[in-house]
C-alpha cells in the first residue's frame, strides 16, 4: 500500500454495505417480491421491473425501504390491471416493515477501525436514504459515539459532498471518503479534488455500478476489508 494521506483531517463514512448490512435486505425482498406476483409475470421479468420502477420513483421518494416498497406496491397494480389482492399489499407492506425492523448486522472490524481512527480524526456519516431509517440504525448500530457529524444526503453527486464539506469548513483536499459505492462514495470526491477509499460489498445495487470506462484512470485505493485501511494510517 503505497498511497498517503498525510493532508487528512476528516474521514467520511459511508453506512449501508460500509459500516453494516443492508443490500442482501432488499435482495431477498426482491425475492420473495417474485413469488408474490408470479401469478403475473415470471420472477425474472418482475425483478427488471421492479428495478425501473424504483428508479422511477426515485425523484419522488428518493432511496431507502419506504420508496421500495411502494415502487412494488405500484408495480403490482400494475401488472395484475389493478387486481392485486388486498392480502398480497398488506404481505408487501410487512416486508417493509420487517425490513426496518432488521437488527443491526455490523460488518467485520467495523467498530475497531473507528475506534483507531476517531483518536487521530474527525469522523462522519455522509450516507443516503430515508432520514428516519438511517437515524434508527446509526442508534440501534451503537457507533454514534465515534461521529461528530451525521448527513444523510438526498444524492451524493459532487455537487452534494461540495456543499456538506462547505458546510462543515472542510477544505476537499483534508477530506477522505469510505465506501462501498464507485458510483457514491468514490467517484464524486476524487472529482472535487478529496480521497477516497472502496471497500467493496458482496452485493451491489444496479444502480450503484459504474461502467470499467467510468472508473479507468481514477486514482483511488481499494481494499477487501474495512480493517485494512488502518494500514494507510500507521
Amino acid at each position: 500500500m503505497n498511497k498517503t494521506y498525510e493532508n487528512i483531517k476528516v474521514i467520511g463514512f459511508d453506512a449501508d454495505d460500509t459500516l453494516w448490512v443492508n443490500e442482501t435486505y432488499f435482495r431477498e425482498a426482491e425475492e420473495e417480491a417474485g413469488q408474490l406476483l408470479s401469478l403475473y409475470e415470471t420472477p425474472n421479468k418482475i425483478d427488471q421491473e421492479l428495478f425501473k420502477m424504483e428508479i422511477k420513483n426515485l425523484p419522488t421518494y428518493g432511496y431507502g425501504v419506504k420508496g421500495f416498497i411502494l415502487s412494488m406496491v405500484e408495480l403490482a397494480l400494475e401488472l395484475s390491471n389493478g387486481k392485486v389482492s388486498n392480502d398480497v399489499i398488506a404481505q408487501m407492506l410487512k416486508i417493509g416493515k420487517d425490513m426496518i425492523n432488521k437488527p443491526i448486522e455490523l460488518l467485520d472490524g467495523v467498530e475497531e477501525v473507528l475506534k483507531v481512527l476517531s483518536k487521530d480524526y474527525r469522523l462522519i456519516v455522509a450516507t443516503k436514504g430515508d432520514l428516519l431509517d438511517q437515524e434508527r440504525k446509526l442508534e440501534k448500530s451503537g457507533l454514534l459515539k465515534y461521529f461528530h457529524h451525521i448527513e444523510v444526503l438526498s444524492e451524493k453527486h459532487d455537487t452534494n459532498y461540495k456543499q456538506l464539506l462547505k458546510r462543515l469548513d472542510i477544505e476537499p483536499e483534508a477530506f477522505l471518503m469510505v465506501g462501498n459505492s464507485l458510483k457514491s462514495d468514490i467517484l464524486p470526491l476524487i472529482k472535487i479534488g478529496s480521497e477516497a477509499i472502496h471497500v467493496p460489498f458482496h452485493t451491489t445495487w444496479q444502480h450503484e455500478t459504474v461502467t470499467k470506462k467510468e472508473a479507468n484512470g481514477i486514482n483511488y485505493a481499494t481494499v477487501t476489508s474495512l480493517t485494512e485501511i488502518l494500514d494507510f494510517f500507521k
